[in-house]
C-alpha cells in the first residue's frame, strides 16, 4: 500500500480543526480540493476514514490512526525548517508591479494585498491594470513583475525571455444565445445570425475564430465586446450568439447555453518574472499570492452560492510545460 504523505497532512489537517472547510482555511486550499485528497486517501487505504452518517464529521479508528501518522509528519517537517532556517531564510523585500484585468482586479487585488501584508509584509505591491497587448509589452519592458492574463490554450501567446507562468483557473467553451431564440441544434442554424465575438487578439476572439472556421459558421454582424459585463448585456438585449466559457456561461440569467461542439478551453495565465535577485523574488512570492488568492474568491463564491455547479480542483499545467507521458491520455483539467 503507497500512501502518499501530503494526504497524511491532509487528514491531521481535518483532524485538528474539526472538518473539511476549517481544515481547508487552515491549509490554504479549496473545500473541494480537502474532499477530494479525503477521498483519494480512503481509496488508497480502501476504509472509510470519517463518518459522515452524524451532524458532525468524525474521524473512524482508521482515520484517527493516519492523522496522527500525520501529525508527526508534519511536525518532522517543521524541525526541518526550522533547522534550515539560518541557512535559507532570506527576507523578500522590494517593489512589485502586478498588472491585470479589471476582472481580476475587482476579485482578487484586495485579497492578494492582505495575504502579501500578512507573509511578506516587506514586499510592495502595486496595481495596474493591463490587459493582454499592453500588459504582454509593459513585462518586456520591466515596467511590470507579474502579469495575470485570460488566454486560449490552443493558441496561448508565447512567453518572453526569463518569465514563467502558471495557469490560475481552465474552462470549457460554450456556445450561449439569447433567450428568446430558438435553440439550435446543429451550429449551420447560427450562420448568418448576428453574434457577439471579442477582439481578434483576445481568448474568446481566437475561439470564436475557430468555431466559426471549423462550424463554417458566417455571421450577419459581428458585434465586438471584450468585457464579460458588455457580453451579458448584451445578450439579454437579445443582441447576437456568442461563444464564453463555462462558468460564466452558467451564471447568465436571460440566455440559453447550448450543446454546441466548441474545442479549446480558455485558461487564466500567472505570469511572473524569474532570476535570482530580490526582484524576481518578489514576484514570485507574488504570484504565490494570486493562486491563493483565487482559491479562496473559489471557496467562498462555493459558499455563499455566488457560483453555479461545482468548481473542480486539478494539477493545471501551462501550455509552455512538458506533459509527461503518463498525463497525456487524462482528460482536460477543469478549473480550480
Amino acid at each position: 500500500m503507497d500512501l502518499d504523505p501530503r494526504r497524511l497532512l491532509v487528514l491531521n489537517a481535518i483532524a485538528r480543526s474539526g472538518g473539511l472547510a476549517p481544515a481547508a482555511r487552515v491549509l490554504g486550499h479549496t473545500r473541494s480540493a480537502v474532499s477530494q485528497q479525503l477521498a483519494s486517501l480512503e481509496r488508497e487505504v480502501g476504509l472509510p476514514l470519517v463518518d459522515r452518517s452524524g451532524p458532525r464529521l468524525e474521524l473512524t479508528a482508521a482515520g484517527r490512526l493516519l492523522a496522527a501518522t500525520g501529525d508527526r509528519i508534519g511536525r518532522e517537517l517543521a524541525l526541518a525548517v526550522q533547522q534550515l532556517g539560518p541557512v535559507s531564510d532570506q527576507v523578500v523585500q522590494g517593489p512589485v508591479a502586478i498588472g491585470a484585468t479589471s476582472w481580476v482586479l475587482a476579485r482578487l487585488a484586495v485579497r492578494v494585498l492582505r495575504l502579501l501584508a500578512g507573509s511578506h509584509p516587506r514586499v510592495e505591491p502595486r496595481f495596474v491594470e493591463a490587459g493582454l497587448p499592453d500588459g504582454l509589452r509593459q513585462l518586456r519592458l520591466g515596467e511590470l513583475d507579474v502579469l495575470v492574463v485570460i488566454d486560449d490554450r490552443d493558441t496561448a501567446v508565447p512567453l518572453p525571455p526569463s518569465v514563467r507562468a502558471r495557469v490560475l483557473s481552465e474552462d470549457s467553451y460554450r456556445v450561449v444565445v439569447p433567450a428568446t431564440w430558438d435553440v439550435p441544434t446543429g451550429a449551420a442554424e447560427l450562420s448568418g445570425r448576428p453574434w457577439i465575438s471579442a477582439p481578434a487578439h483576445s481568448a474568446r476572439g481566437r475561439a470564436f475564430a475557430r468555431f466559426a472556421s471549423v462550424q463554417s459558421v458566417v455571421p450577419s454582424i459581428e458585434h465586438l465586446a471584450d468585457h464579460m459585463g458588455a457580453v451579458e448585456a448584451l445578450l439579454a438585449g437579445q443582441v447576437g450568439a456568442a461563444v464564453m466559457p463555462a462558468y460564466f456561461a452558467a451564471q447568465l440569467e436571460q440566455a440559453t447555453v447550448t450543446s454546441l461542439p466548441v474545442t479549446g478551453s480558455q485558461i487564466t495565465r500567472t505570469l511572473f518574472r524569474t532570476g535570482h535577485g530580490g526582484a524576481a523574488a518578489a514576484a514570485r512570492v507574488a504570484a504565490d499570492a494570486l493562486k491563493q488568492a483565487a482559491r479562496d474568491y473559489a471557496e467562498a463564491a462555493t459558499v455563499t452560492g455566488g457560483a453555479k455547479g461545482d468548481i473542480t480542483v486539478r494539477p493545471l499545467r501551462d501550455p509552455t510545460e512538458a506533459v509527461p507521458p503518463s498525463a497525456r491520455r487524462q482528460p482536460p483539467a477543469a478549473p480550480c
